[in-house]
């Protein structure tokens, strides 16, 4: 009998000290403050989506233009005849 009721009074300061550590990192890491910051962050990402895809289109936009000057720059530098048509370049 002794030692069933130890072995209960073992579960039970177990049982205390769980509670203890749980209670420590509840308070330390809040579940209704992490959770409120969640979506108060999803909510500005949802309203500003639409700001963040049109910028995303200018840059893709400006880049595409960029290479389409590159393009042209190297293609009227350039004497091959898969570019220009008419000369073939000599050096090669």
């Amino acid at each position: 009998m002794e030692l069933v009721l130890k072995t209960f009074e073992l579960y039970i300061e177990t049982a205390k000290t769980f509670l203890r550590y749980s209670q420590g990192f509840l308070k330390r890491h809040s579940i209704m403050k992490s959770l409120s910051q969640s979506v108060t962050n999803g909510l500005k990402d949802a309203l500003t989506i639409r700001k963040k895809v049109k910028i995303a289109e200018y840059r893709v936009n400006y880049h595409k233009n960029q290479l389409r000057k590159m393009e042209s720059l190297i293609a009227s530098d350039n004497e091959h005849t898969f570019l220009r048509g008419q000369k073939l370049n000599q050096l090669r």
